[in-house]
Protein backbone atom coordinates (compact mmCIF):
# COMPACT_ATOMS: atom_id res chain seq x y z
CA UNK A 1 0.00 0.00 0.00
CA UNK A 2 1.20 3.50 -0.78
CA UNK A 3 2.06 6.09 1.88
CA UNK A 4 -1.00 7.12 3.86
CA UNK A 5 -1.10 10.74 2.67
CA UNK A 6 0.61 10.40 -0.70
CA UNK A 7 -1.55 11.03 -3.74
CA UNK A 8 -0.99 8.40 -6.46
CA UNK A 9 0.03 9.84 -9.81
CA UNK A 10 -2.84 8.12 -11.62
CA UNK A 11 -5.37 10.21 -9.69
CA UNK A 12 -4.34 13.23 -11.73
CA UNK A 13 -6.68 16.17 -11.26
CA UNK A 14 -9.51 14.02 -9.93
CA UNK A 15 -10.84 14.54 -6.43
CA UNK A 16 -9.31 12.35 -3.72
CA UNK A 17 -10.37 11.88 -0.11
CA UNK A 18 -7.86 10.61 2.47
CA UNK A 19 -9.25 8.58 5.35
CA UNK A 20 -7.02 7.92 8.36
CA UNK A 21 -9.44 6.07 10.61
CA UNK A 22 -10.08 2.39 10.03
CA UNK A 23 -8.24 -0.92 10.20
CA UNK A 24 -7.21 -3.53 7.64
CA UNK A 25 -7.68 -7.12 8.76
CA UNK A 26 -5.07 -9.15 6.89
CA UNK A 27 -5.87 -12.86 6.91
CA UNK A 28 -4.65 -15.78 4.84
CA UNK A 29 -6.46 -17.13 1.82
CA UNK A 30 -6.94 -14.25 -0.62
CA UNK A 31 -8.18 -15.29 -4.07
CA UNK A 32 -5.74 -15.71 -6.93
CA UNK A 33 -6.77 -14.14 -10.23
CA UNK A 34 -7.75 -17.52 -11.66
CA UNK A 35 -11.00 -19.40 -12.12
CA UNK A 36 -11.83 -22.65 -10.36
CA UNK A 37 -13.07 -24.47 -13.43
CA UNK A 38 -14.12 -27.63 -11.58
CA UNK A 39 -16.95 -25.92 -9.74
CA UNK A 40 -20.13 -27.19 -11.37
CA UNK A 41 -23.23 -25.67 -9.80
CA UNK A 42 -26.72 -26.92 -10.60
CA UNK A 43 -28.97 -25.28 -8.00
CA UNK A 44 -29.70 -21.60 -7.49
CA UNK A 45 -32.12 -19.80 -5.20
CA UNK A 46 -33.88 -16.48 -4.86
CA UNK A 47 -34.20 -15.68 -1.15
CA UNK A 48 -36.86 -13.08 -0.21
CA UNK A 49 -35.03 -12.41 3.06
CA UNK A 50 -32.11 -10.90 1.11
CA UNK A 51 -34.32 -7.98 0.06
CA UNK A 52 -35.29 -5.69 2.93
CA UNK A 53 -38.74 -4.20 2.91
CA UNK A 54 -40.29 -7.22 1.18
CA UNK A 55 -43.06 -9.07 3.05
CA UNK A 56 -41.87 -12.45 4.44
CA UNK A 57 -44.66 -14.32 2.63
CA UNK A 58 -44.74 -13.00 -0.95
CA UNK A 59 -47.10 -14.30 -3.63
CA UNK A 60 -45.41 -17.28 -5.30
CA UNK A 61 -46.56 -17.88 -8.89
CA UNK A 62 -44.66 -21.12 -9.63
CA UNK A 63 -44.88 -24.68 -8.35
CA UNK A 64 -42.28 -27.40 -7.91
CA UNK A 65 -41.60 -29.02 -11.26
CA UNK A 66 -42.42 -25.94 -13.36
CA UNK A 67 -40.10 -25.06 -16.22
CA UNK A 68 -38.75 -21.50 -16.20
CA UNK A 69 -36.42 -19.32 -18.24
CA UNK A 70 -33.97 -16.83 -16.82
CA UNK A 71 -36.09 -13.74 -16.22
CA UNK A 72 -39.39 -15.58 -15.66
CA UNK A 73 -41.43 -14.43 -12.66
CA UNK A 74 -41.10 -16.50 -9.47
CA UNK A 75 -42.93 -14.32 -6.92
CA UNK A 76 -44.00 -10.76 -6.18
CA UNK A 77 -44.49 -8.66 -3.07
CA UNK A 78 -48.05 -8.70 -1.74
CA UNK A 79 -47.92 -5.11 -0.48
CA UNK A 80 -46.28 -3.84 -3.66
CA UNK A 81 -47.42 -6.17 -6.46
CA UNK A 82 -45.33 -4.25 -8.97
CA UNK A 83 -42.18 -5.49 -7.17
CA UNK A 84 -41.29 -8.68 -9.04
CA UNK A 85 -38.56 -11.28 -8.48
CA UNK A 86 -37.41 -13.45 -11.35
CA UNK A 87 -35.40 -16.60 -11.90
CA UNK A 88 -31.61 -16.17 -12.25
CA UNK A 89 -31.31 -19.26 -14.45
CA UNK A 90 -33.40 -21.42 -16.75
CA UNK A 91 -34.42 -24.90 -15.71
CA UNK A 92 -36.87 -26.55 -13.32
CA UNK A 93 -38.27 -25.23 -10.04
CA UNK A 94 -36.87 -27.75 -7.58
CA UNK A 95 -38.35 -26.58 -4.28
CA UNK A 96 -40.20 -23.81 -2.47
CA UNK A 97 -38.68 -23.90 0.99
CA UNK A 98 -40.34 -22.28 3.98
CA UNK A 99 -38.91 -20.88 7.18
CA UNK A 100 -40.37 -19.60 10.43
CA UNK A 101 -44.09 -18.86 10.49
CA UNK A 102 -44.51 -20.22 6.97
CA UNK A 103 -42.34 -17.47 5.49
CA UNK A 104 -40.72 -18.20 2.14
CA UNK A 105 -37.06 -18.97 2.79
CA UNK A 106 -36.05 -19.59 -0.81
CA UNK A 107 -37.25 -20.75 -4.20
CA UNK A 108 -34.73 -23.18 -5.70
CA UNK A 109 -34.26 -23.62 -9.44
CA UNK A 110 -32.18 -26.44 -10.93
CA UNK A 111 -30.32 -25.14 -13.97
CA UNK A 112 -30.88 -26.92 -17.26
CA UNK A 113 -28.11 -27.95 -19.66
CA UNK A 114 -28.66 -24.88 -21.84
CA UNK A 115 -29.40 -21.37 -20.63
CA UNK A 116 -32.60 -19.91 -22.06
CA UNK A 117 -33.60 -16.31 -21.49
CA UNK A 118 -36.92 -14.57 -21.49
CA UNK A 119 -36.73 -11.78 -24.06
CA UNK A 120 -37.62 -8.24 -23.04
CA UNK A 121 -38.29 -5.21 -25.20
CA UNK A 122 -35.96 -2.61 -23.71
CA UNK A 123 -36.97 1.04 -24.23
CA UNK A 124 -34.78 3.65 -25.91
CA UNK A 125 -32.97 5.57 -23.18
CA UNK A 126 -32.91 8.72 -25.30
CA UNK A 127 -36.69 9.01 -25.46
CA UNK A 128 -38.17 6.97 -22.60
CA UNK A 129 -39.78 8.83 -19.70
CA UNK A 130 -38.59 8.14 -16.18
CA UNK A 131 -41.97 6.65 -15.27
CA UNK A 132 -41.89 4.20 -18.17
CA UNK A 133 -38.28 3.32 -17.43
CA UNK A 134 -39.13 2.47 -13.81
CA UNK A 135 -42.10 0.35 -14.91
CA UNK A 136 -39.89 -1.60 -17.30
CA UNK A 137 -37.26 -2.23 -14.63
CA UNK A 138 -39.96 -3.46 -12.26
CA UNK A 139 -41.43 -5.76 -14.89
CA UNK A 140 -38.05 -7.24 -15.86
CA UNK A 141 -37.01 -7.98 -12.26
CA UNK A 142 -33.92 -5.75 -11.97
CA UNK A 143 -35.53 -3.22 -9.63
CA UNK A 144 -34.85 -5.26 -6.43
CA UNK A 145 -31.12 -5.08 -7.22
CA UNK A 146 -31.19 -1.44 -6.07
CA UNK A 147 -30.81 -0.61 -2.38
CA UNK A 148 -32.22 2.54 -0.84
CA UNK A 149 -30.62 4.27 2.12
CA UNK A 150 -31.48 4.75 4.88
CA UNK A 151 -31.92 1.11 5.91
CA UNK A 152 -30.91 -0.68 2.65
CA UNK A 153 -34.53 -1.17 1.55
CA UNK A 154 -35.82 -2.03 -1.91
CA UNK A 155 -36.91 1.45 -3.08
CA UNK A 156 -40.49 2.45 -3.76
CA UNK A 157 -41.28 3.08 -7.43
CA UNK A 158 -42.37 6.64 -6.68
CA UNK A 159 -39.21 7.63 -4.81
CA UNK A 160 -36.62 9.71 -6.63
CA UNK A 161 -33.15 9.44 -5.10
CA UNK A 162 -31.16 12.56 -4.36
CA UNK A 163 -28.05 10.74 -5.66
CA UNK A 164 -26.90 7.24 -6.61
CA UNK A 165 -23.64 5.75 -5.30
CA UNK A 166 -21.48 2.88 -6.55
CA UNK A 167 -18.24 1.75 -4.91
CA UNK A 168 -15.81 0.15 -7.37
CA UNK A 169 -13.61 -1.49 -4.72
CA UNK A 170 -13.90 -3.44 -1.50
CA UNK A 171 -11.51 -3.20 1.45
CA UNK A 172 -13.10 -5.90 3.62
CA UNK A 173 -11.04 -8.97 4.63
CA UNK A 174 -10.25 -11.20 1.62
CA UNK A 175 -12.43 -9.02 -0.60
CA UNK A 176 -12.55 -9.89 -4.32
CA UNK A 177 -10.71 -7.74 -6.83
CA UNK A 178 -13.34 -5.71 -8.68
CA UNK A 179 -10.82 -4.91 -11.43
CA UNK A 180 -10.66 -8.64 -12.18
CA UNK A 181 -14.43 -9.06 -12.04
CA UNK A 182 -15.14 -6.17 -14.41
CA UNK A 183 -12.48 -7.06 -17.00
CA UNK A 184 -13.79 -6.84 -20.59
CA UNK A 185 -17.22 -5.49 -19.63
CA UNK A 186 -16.81 -1.82 -20.52
CA UNK A 187 -19.91 -1.47 -22.70
CA UNK A 188 -22.19 -3.34 -20.32
CA UNK A 189 -21.07 -1.33 -17.28
CA UNK A 190 -21.41 1.98 -19.13
CA UNK A 191 -24.90 1.07 -20.29
CA UNK A 192 -25.89 0.32 -16.71
CA UNK A 193 -24.57 3.73 -15.64
CA UNK A 194 -26.52 5.38 -18.46
CA UNK A 195 -29.71 3.82 -17.12
CA UNK A 196 -29.01 4.97 -13.57
CA UNK A 197 -28.41 8.58 -14.63
CA UNK A 198 -32.00 8.62 -15.91
CA UNK A 199 -33.34 7.65 -12.49
CA UNK A 200 -32.00 10.53 -10.40
CA UNK A 201 -32.19 14.30 -10.57
CA UNK A 202 -28.82 14.41 -8.82
CA UNK A 203 -25.55 12.66 -9.62
CA UNK A 204 -24.27 9.13 -9.99
CA UNK A 205 -21.13 8.94 -7.83
CA UNK A 206 -18.39 6.40 -8.55
CA UNK A 207 -15.96 5.66 -5.69
CA UNK A 208 -12.49 4.68 -6.97
CA UNK A 209 -9.59 2.95 -5.20
CA UNK A 210 -6.43 4.98 -4.53
CA UNK A 211 -4.80 2.42 -2.22
CA UNK A 212 -2.96 0.45 -4.89
CA UNK A 213 0.15 1.16 -6.91
CA UNK A 214 -1.65 0.59 -10.19
CA UNK A 215 -4.66 2.57 -11.37
CA UNK A 216 -8.16 1.06 -11.20
CA UNK A 217 -9.58 -0.59 -14.31
CA UNK A 218 -10.28 1.63 -17.31
CA UNK A 219 -13.87 0.41 -17.07
CA UNK A 220 -14.15 2.55 -13.95
CA UNK A 221 -11.76 5.42 -14.64
CA UNK A 222 -13.11 6.11 -18.15
CA UNK A 223 -16.80 5.80 -17.25
CA UNK A 224 -18.90 8.66 -18.62
CA UNK A 225 -21.75 10.64 -17.11
CA UNK A 226 -20.70 10.05 -13.51
CA UNK A 227 -18.75 11.94 -10.84
CA UNK A 228 -15.58 10.05 -9.94
CA UNK A 229 -13.85 10.38 -6.56
CA UNK A 230 -10.82 8.47 -5.30
CA UNK A 231 -10.64 7.21 -1.72
CA UNK A 232 -7.43 6.30 0.07
CA UNK A 233 -7.33 4.71 3.49
CA UNK A 234 -7.84 1.48 5.43
CA UNK A 235 -11.06 -0.49 5.65
CA UNK A 236 -13.89 0.61 5.57
CA UNK A 237 -12.87 3.15 2.89
CA UNK A 238 -14.37 0.84 0.23
CA UNK A 239 -17.81 0.83 1.89
CA UNK A 240 -20.36 2.82 -0.07
CA UNK A 241 -21.78 4.19 3.19
CA UNK A 242 -18.44 5.79 4.08
CA UNK A 243 -18.24 7.29 0.60
CA UNK A 244 -21.77 8.69 0.87
CA UNK A 245 -20.87 10.31 4.19
CA UNK A 246 -17.90 12.16 2.68
CA UNK A 247 -19.45 13.09 -0.67
CA UNK A 248 -23.12 13.92 -0.07
CA UNK A 249 -24.38 12.85 3.38
CA UNK A 250 -28.00 11.82 3.92
CA UNK A 251 -29.86 14.71 5.49
CA UNK A 252 -33.46 15.03 6.66
CA UNK A 253 -35.86 13.01 4.53
CA UNK A 254 -33.42 12.60 1.62
CA UNK A 255 -33.00 9.14 0.15
CA UNK A 256 -30.11 7.79 -1.90
CA UNK A 257 -29.64 4.57 -3.84
CA UNK A 258 -26.65 2.23 -3.93
CA UNK A 259 -25.65 -0.64 -6.22
CA UNK A 260 -22.79 -3.09 -6.54
CA UNK A 261 -20.84 -3.32 -9.78
CA UNK A 262 -22.36 -6.67 -10.79
CA UNK A 263 -25.87 -5.35 -10.22
CA UNK A 264 -24.97 -2.51 -12.59
CA UNK A 265 -23.85 -5.15 -15.11
CA UNK A 266 -27.20 -6.96 -14.86
CA UNK A 267 -29.03 -3.70 -15.61
CA UNK A 268 -26.64 -2.93 -18.47
CA UNK A 269 -27.15 -6.38 -20.00
CA UNK A 270 -30.92 -5.91 -19.86
CA UNK A 271 -30.72 -2.79 -22.01
CA UNK A 272 -27.97 -4.02 -24.33
CA UNK A 273 -29.15 -7.59 -24.93
CA UNK A 274 -32.79 -7.57 -23.75
CA UNK A 275 -32.22 -10.35 -21.21
CA UNK A 276 -32.08 -10.71 -17.45
CA UNK A 277 -28.48 -11.87 -17.02
CA UNK A 278 -27.82 -12.69 -13.34
CA UNK A 279 -24.34 -14.07 -13.96
CA UNK A 280 -21.90 -13.44 -11.13
CA UNK A 281 -18.18 -13.86 -10.54
CA UNK A 282 -17.70 -14.94 -6.93
CA UNK A 283 -14.45 -15.38 -5.02
CA UNK A 284 -13.90 -18.50 -2.90
CA UNK A 285 -11.46 -17.41 -0.19
CA UNK A 286 -10.00 -18.38 3.15
CA UNK A 287 -7.33 -20.50 4.78
CA UNK A 288 -9.41 -23.67 4.45
CA UNK A 289 -9.62 -23.35 0.66
CA UNK A 290 -7.09 -25.47 -1.26
CA UNK A 291 -6.57 -22.91 -4.03
CA UNK A 292 -8.50 -19.67 -3.45
CA UNK A 293 -9.87 -18.26 -6.69
CA UNK A 294 -12.99 -17.24 -8.58
CA UNK A 295 -15.96 -19.06 -10.06
CA UNK A 296 -18.30 -18.09 -12.88
CA UNK A 297 -21.84 -18.63 -11.64
CA UNK A 298 -25.22 -16.95 -11.16
CA UNK A 299 -27.04 -15.11 -8.41
CA UNK A 300 -27.96 -17.33 -5.46
CA UNK A 301 -25.53 -20.20 -6.10
CA UNK A 302 -25.62 -23.34 -3.97
CA UNK A 303 -22.99 -23.03 -1.22
CA UNK A 304 -22.06 -26.74 -1.13
CA UNK A 305 -21.69 -27.00 -4.89
CA UNK A 306 -19.60 -23.82 -4.96
CA UNK A 307 -16.95 -24.90 -2.45
CA UNK A 308 -16.85 -28.70 -2.49
CA UNK A 309 -14.04 -28.98 -5.05
CA UNK A 310 -11.62 -26.73 -3.18
CA UNK A 311 -12.05 -27.32 0.58
CA UNK A 312 -9.30 -28.69 2.79
CA UNK A 313 -11.64 -29.45 5.70
CA UNK A 314 -15.40 -30.05 5.56
CA UNK A 315 -15.75 -29.07 9.23
CA UNK A 316 -14.87 -25.43 8.54
CA UNK A 317 -17.14 -22.38 8.83
CA UNK A 318 -18.59 -21.35 5.47
CA UNK A 319 -19.73 -17.73 5.22
CA UNK A 320 -21.68 -15.97 2.48
CA UNK A 321 -19.82 -12.66 2.35
CA UNK A 322 -16.81 -11.52 4.32
CA UNK A 323 -15.85 -12.55 7.85
CA UNK A 324 -17.00 -9.24 9.34
CA UNK A 325 -20.51 -8.92 7.91
CA UNK A 326 -21.27 -12.24 6.22
CA UNK A 327 -23.83 -14.87 7.16
CA UNK A 328 -22.89 -18.38 8.25
CA UNK A 329 -24.31 -20.93 5.81
CA UNK A 330 -24.86 -24.65 6.08
CA UNK A 331 -24.38 -27.05 3.20
CA UNK A 332 -27.59 -27.00 1.17
CA UNK A 333 -28.06 -23.24 1.62
CA UNK A 334 -27.27 -20.52 -0.90
CA UNK A 335 -25.08 -17.46 -1.46
CA UNK A 336 -26.91 -14.27 -0.55
CA UNK A 337 -28.00 -12.09 -3.45
CA UNK A 338 -25.58 -9.20 -2.89
CA UNK A 339 -22.48 -11.18 -1.87
CA UNK A 340 -19.47 -11.49 -4.17
CA UNK A 341 -17.47 -13.95 -2.09
CA UNK A 342 -17.65 -17.07 0.02
CA UNK A 343 -15.28 -17.06 3.02
CA UNK A 344 -14.11 -20.34 4.51
CA UNK A 345 -12.27 -20.36 7.87
CA UNK A 346 -11.61 -22.94 10.61
CA UNK A 347 -14.10 -23.28 13.43
CA UNK A 348 -12.88 -22.23 16.84
CA UNK A 349 -14.66 -23.54 19.92
CA UNK A 350 -11.71 -23.96 22.25
CA UNK A 351 -11.08 -22.23 25.58
CA UNK A 352 -7.96 -20.14 26.19
CA UNK A 353 -7.06 -20.36 29.84
CA UNK A 354 -5.77 -17.00 31.09
CA UNK A 355 -5.87 -15.76 27.51
CA UNK A 356 -5.82 -12.19 28.75
CA UNK A 357 -2.65 -12.76 30.78
CA UNK A 358 -0.46 -15.32 29.02
CA UNK A 359 1.14 -14.27 25.68
CA UNK A 360 -0.66 -15.92 22.78
CA UNK A 361 0.22 -16.40 19.13
CA UNK A 362 -0.11 -13.37 16.89
CA UNK A 363 -3.58 -12.62 15.58
CA UNK A 364 -5.23 -9.75 13.67
CA UNK A 365 -6.11 -7.29 16.41
CA UNK A 366 -6.52 -3.56 16.80
CA UNK A 367 -4.80 -3.79 20.16
CA UNK A 368 -1.18 -2.72 20.20
CA UNK A 369 -0.20 -5.37 22.74
CA UNK A 370 1.04 -7.68 19.98
CA UNK A 371 4.49 -6.85 18.60
CA UNK A 372 3.45 -7.91 15.10
CA UNK A 373 1.15 -4.89 14.97
CA UNK A 374 4.23 -2.69 15.21
CA UNK A 375 6.95 -4.73 13.49
CA UNK A 376 5.04 -6.12 10.50
CA UNK A 377 1.73 -4.30 9.94
CA UNK A 378 1.18 -6.01 6.57
CA UNK A 379 1.47 -9.57 7.94
CA UNK A 380 -1.31 -12.03 7.12
CA UNK A 381 -2.73 -14.19 9.90
CA UNK A 382 -4.47 -17.49 10.46
CA UNK A 383 -7.90 -16.92 12.02
CA UNK A 384 -10.79 -18.99 13.29
CA UNK A 385 -14.22 -18.27 14.72
CA UNK A 386 -13.17 -18.08 18.37
CA UNK A 387 -14.32 -14.77 19.92
CA UNK A 388 -11.51 -14.78 22.54
CA UNK A 389 -13.91 -13.75 25.27
CA UNK A 390 -17.60 -13.41 26.04
CA UNK A 391 -20.11 -10.58 26.17
CA UNK A 392 -19.74 -8.32 29.19
CA UNK A 393 -20.75 -4.86 30.39
CA UNK A 394 -20.92 -2.30 27.57
CA UNK A 395 -18.22 0.09 28.75
CA UNK A 396 -17.87 3.61 27.36
CA UNK A 397 -14.64 3.97 25.42
CA UNK A 398 -13.35 6.14 22.60
CA UNK A 399 -11.76 3.23 20.75
CA UNK A 400 -14.63 2.83 18.27
CA UNK A 401 -14.10 6.26 16.71
CA UNK A 402 -10.63 5.14 15.65
CA UNK A 403 -12.06 2.66 13.14
CA UNK A 404 -15.14 4.58 11.94
CA UNK A 405 -14.30 7.41 9.50
CA UNK A 406 -17.66 9.14 10.00
CA UNK A 407 -18.87 11.96 12.24
CA UNK A 408 -20.85 9.47 14.32
CA UNK A 409 -20.59 8.57 18.00
CA UNK A 410 -20.97 4.76 17.90
CA UNK A 411 -21.39 4.12 21.64
CA UNK A 412 -23.97 6.85 22.08
CA UNK A 413 -25.90 5.58 19.06
CA UNK A 414 -25.84 1.96 20.24
CA UNK A 415 -27.04 2.91 23.71
CA UNK A 416 -29.82 5.09 22.29
CA UNK A 417 -30.98 2.06 20.28
CA UNK A 418 -30.84 -0.22 23.33
CA UNK A 419 -32.91 2.38 25.22
CA UNK A 420 -35.41 2.65 22.34
CA UNK A 421 -34.96 6.45 22.17
CA UNK A 422 -36.14 7.19 18.61
CA UNK A 423 -35.40 10.93 18.65
CA UNK A 424 -31.90 10.45 19.98
CA UNK A 425 -31.23 7.64 17.51
CA UNK A 426 -32.14 9.93 14.63
CA UNK A 427 -30.11 12.80 16.04
CA UNK A 428 -27.06 10.56 16.43
CA UNK A 429 -27.10 9.58 12.76
CA UNK A 430 -28.79 6.20 12.53
CA UNK A 431 -29.99 7.09 9.03
CA UNK A 432 -26.40 7.38 7.81
CA UNK A 433 -24.95 4.05 8.92
CA UNK A 434 -25.44 0.51 7.68
CA UNK A 435 -24.31 -2.66 9.41
CA UNK A 436 -21.18 -3.02 7.30
CA UNK A 437 -20.04 0.47 8.34
CA UNK A 438 -19.87 -0.43 12.04
CA UNK A 439 -18.65 -4.01 11.65
CA UNK A 440 -15.12 -2.99 12.68
CA UNK A 441 -16.54 -1.49 15.89
CA UNK A 442 -17.93 -4.93 16.68
CA UNK A 443 -14.62 -6.59 15.80
CA UNK A 444 -12.54 -4.45 18.19
CA UNK A 445 -15.20 -4.19 20.92
CA UNK A 446 -13.68 -5.09 24.34
CA UNK A 447 -17.22 -5.76 25.59
CA UNK A 448 -18.01 -8.20 22.73
CA UNK A 449 -21.21 -6.30 21.89
CA UNK A 450 -23.02 -7.24 18.68
CA UNK A 451 -23.06 -3.80 17.06
CA UNK A 452 -24.58 -5.01 13.80
CA UNK A 453 -27.51 -6.78 15.49
CA UNK A 454 -28.16 -3.72 17.65
CA UNK A 455 -28.14 -1.43 14.61
CA UNK A 456 -30.47 -3.81 12.76
CA UNK A 457 -32.95 -3.51 15.65
CA UNK A 458 -32.61 0.26 15.48
CA UNK A 459 -33.37 0.29 11.77
CA UNK A 460 -36.42 -1.90 12.40
CA UNK A 461 -37.70 0.56 15.01
CA UNK A 462 -37.17 3.50 12.67
CA UNK A 463 -39.00 1.74 9.83
CA UNK A 464 -41.92 0.93 12.10
CA UNK A 465 -42.09 4.59 13.13
CA UNK A 466 -42.49 5.51 9.47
Amino acid sequence: MLGANKKPTYVGSNKIIFLKRGFNINIKGKANETFIEEAIIENFAVQPGNFRGVVPIPKVVVNSGDKVKAGDLLFYDKKRPELKFVSPVSGTVKAINRGLRRSIKEIVVTKGEKMEYKKFDSPDLNSVSREDLVDFMLESGVWPLIKQRPYDLVPDKNDIPKNIFISTFDTAPLAPDYNFIIKGKEDIFQKGLDVLTKLTEGKVFLGLDANRKEAPSDVFTKANGVEKTYFKGPHPSGNVGIQIHHLAPIRGTNKVWTLGIQEVLTIGNLFLNNIYDASRIIAIVGEDVETPGYINTYLGADIAESVRVCLKDTKCRVISGNVLTGETKEYGEFVNAFDYLISVIPKGNYFESFGWFIPQKSRPTFSKTFLSRWINPGKTYSVDTNTHGQERAFVATGIYKEVLPMDIYPVHLMKAILAGDIERMEGLGINEVAEEDIALCEFICPSKQEFQAILRDGHRMMIEQG
